[in-house]
């Protein structure tokens, strides 16, 4: 016995309705002609995900739920599920009673009872509802705020004779749980609909998961992730069918758009008594030659991230309509990084590159910042800052009637070329400063307010020593295209610095980068003490000094533009400390 299903990776906006709608009705018309039994979207597929407090508008749940039954109308013989929000109440859905302590959705927002729900539709109707049962509540995740959980449930729906169980997202990583309820249900195969964003490593931990889930529950299982940019996340969708002995039978390609059909054959699967089913459809709908699909092999860390950095800027800029970017060009890594993603985004004609140099800048990052431009493809202008360096040291120094202090003049260059920039943006249509700063020195406090300016930030939840595997992993890729390489050599092998004083260098300032980056994974992301990380073998002046550098630049992070998540735990949502903070942890 077979099916044919067909998984669709789709790149949903949240709040546009009518967009995602189309999308989805597009999918369901290609996997229609193509004879399947059954095609799923992601979670939350019609509102874009996530929607956060866009469902707290009781017109949008509305118009969500008006949607839902334009593409049930549309819907023929080839069963759809979709990720959606309803009204629990409205649609006879079962909760977890609102009194419940752990979840005050409802109450303190005095709004409609609301579920998370993957809907089955079928010849122009809604079949049934499967609610979200754990509710995620940490680093990205603010589930719990806005949904009611759906109880235990073992529905199972027959679809061309297969019982199918459906499911949303974080129930599939809770071993001997609601997988575990469908397969004793009698599912043969299990449909996760997913919104599951990007970070590294996260790819090889979903795997895992599905692959247990498939073993333990001697189920196939189907699962369909969201792609695309929306605010600071990125998904990579990476969607996949597995079987029950939890190998990939088929994928789709990382961070595009995709239809993956396979024919699903669950002949090993054990005979299940159903219980609690709802019959759909009895045979399969085509008896054309089968669909085996294609492993897609796995991409490397760098290919993951640079690819997950351009989805990111492209979606950011073209959902909320921008055109062009302005990138100051130093001639350093960072800078050379982003305008490589930013030409790779939305091409060389939409990105402007601005040379700013003052009284300290070398001549070799001048020509580093132009042969960058010429290479890319982009226009390039030089504005000399100076005449008004000169002009506001003279006119601040001339409060303290003193020459200002070198820190001070370092950030007086930085804000001086942060108003340019702003003031060339400003003055186009249609255009966002990029930031340039990375994680490594935002983490530690290593910028200006000034140079901090723009409208998002591409890198700044890349680390330091990976900007430098991004530049050549960048460079290695267009020489396999028989291209010349964008980022010249002399940009990745000087001595990274701000030239904001004579012979400045950052290690003058901080730890070697790759000393000062594994220190900042074990702070940040792996939660340890000073004392875990000294047992880890670093220096312990060199901890001390850093982690003091994290927690006091807090203020200063809070204030930045935001920007696209590729560790597990970025600034922002994922790490939300108080500014006003005077714990310090007993060395």
């Amino acid at each position: 016995m077979s099916i044919r299903i067909a998984a669709a990776q789709i790149n949903p906006t949240v709040g546009d309705l009518n967009g995602n709608r189309d999308k989805i009705l597009h999918a369901i018309d290609s996997a229609d002609e193509m004879g399947c039994d059954l095609v799923c979207f992601p979670e939350l597929a019609i509102t874009g995900y996530p929607p956060e407090d866009l469902i707290l508008k009781e017109g949008f749940v509305r118009d969500a739920r008006r949607v839902l039954d334009e593409i049930a109308a549309a819907a023929g013989d080839c069963v759809v599920i979709v990720g959606t929000v309803v009204n629990a109440q409205e649609d006879g859905i079962q909760v977890v009673a609102a009194n419940d302590a752990r979840h005050s959705s409802g109450q303190i927002f005095n709004h409609p009872i609301l579920a998370n729900v993957a809907a089955v539709l079928f010849r122009g109707e809604v079949v049934g509802f499967i609610a979200k049962q754990l509710l995620p509540n940490y680093g990205v995740f603010d589930e719990q705020r806005l949904f009611l959980p759906g109880i235990l449930s073992d529905q199972v729906f027959v679809i061309a004779g297969v019982p199918v169980g459906v499911m949303v997202c974080e129930d599939l990583w809770m071993e001997d749980g609601p997988a575990q309820d469908l397969a004793d249900g009698g599912a043969s195969v299990i449909v996760s609909i997913n919104a599951s964003p990007f970070s590294v490593g996260q790819g090889e931990a979903r795997f895992s998961v599905i692959s247990n889930r498939a073993k333990e529950t001697n189920a196939s299982i189907v699962y369909v992730n969201q792609v695309g940019g929306q605010d600071e996340l990125v998904f990579d969708g990476s969607s996949m069918v597995v079987d029950q002995d939890g190998k990939i039978l088929s994928n789709s390609p990382s961070f595009v758009e995709d239809l993956l059909v396979y024919d699903l054959d669950i002949s090993k699967t054990d005979e299940r008594k159903l219980e609690n089913e709802i019959i759909i459809s009895e045979a399969v709908r085509s008896f054309s030659p089968r669909v085996f699909g294609f492993v897609n092999p796995v991409l490397s860390e760098e290919a993951q991230v640079y690819s997950a950095l351009v989805l990111g800027l492209h979606d950011y800029l073209g959902k909320n309509g921008f055109t062009d970017v302005v990138i100051g060009l130093s001639g350093g890594v960072d800078s050379s990084a982003i305008a490589a993603i930013a030409v790779d985004a939305i091409g060389a004609n939409h990105v402007l590159g601005i040379s700013q140099p003052s009284r300290y800048s070398s001549d070799h990052s001048r020509g580093d910042a132009q042969e960058l431009a010429d290479r890319l493809g982009i226009k390039m202008n030089t504005i000399f800052i100076e005449p008004a360096h000169a002009s506001m040291t003279q006119m601040i120094g001339g409060v303290f009637k003193d020459d200002l202090k070198g820190l001070t003049d370092e950030n007086l260059q930085a804000r001086i070329r942060a108003v340019s920039l702003m003031g060339i943006a400003n003055n186009m249509e249609r255009t966002v400063v990029l930031t340039t700063g990375n994680r490594s020195e935002l983490a530690v406090g290593y910028f200006t307010l000034g140079d901090s300016i723009g409208g998002f930030s591409t890198i700044s939840d890349v680390p330091k020593t990976m900007l430098f595997n991004l530049c050549r992993y960048r460079n290695e890729l267009a020489i396999g295209r028989d291209e010349i390489p964008p980022i010249p050599e002399s940009v990745i092998s000087k001595p990274p610095s701000a030239e904001l004083s004579p012979g400045q260098e950052d290690s003058d300032s901080l730890p070697p980068y790759d000393i000062l980056d594994p220190i900042l994974k074990a702070y940040i992301e792996d939660n340890l003490t000073t004392s875990e990380i000294v047992d880890q073998g670093f220096d312990f002046n060199t901890v001390k000094r850093v982690v003091g550098l994290v927690d006091s630049a807090e203020f200063k992070r809070r204030q930045l533009p935001m920007g696209i998540k590729i560790t597990s735990k970025s600034f922002g949502r994922d790490r939300r400390m108080p500014i006003t903070n005077r714990y310090r942890p007993q060395i």
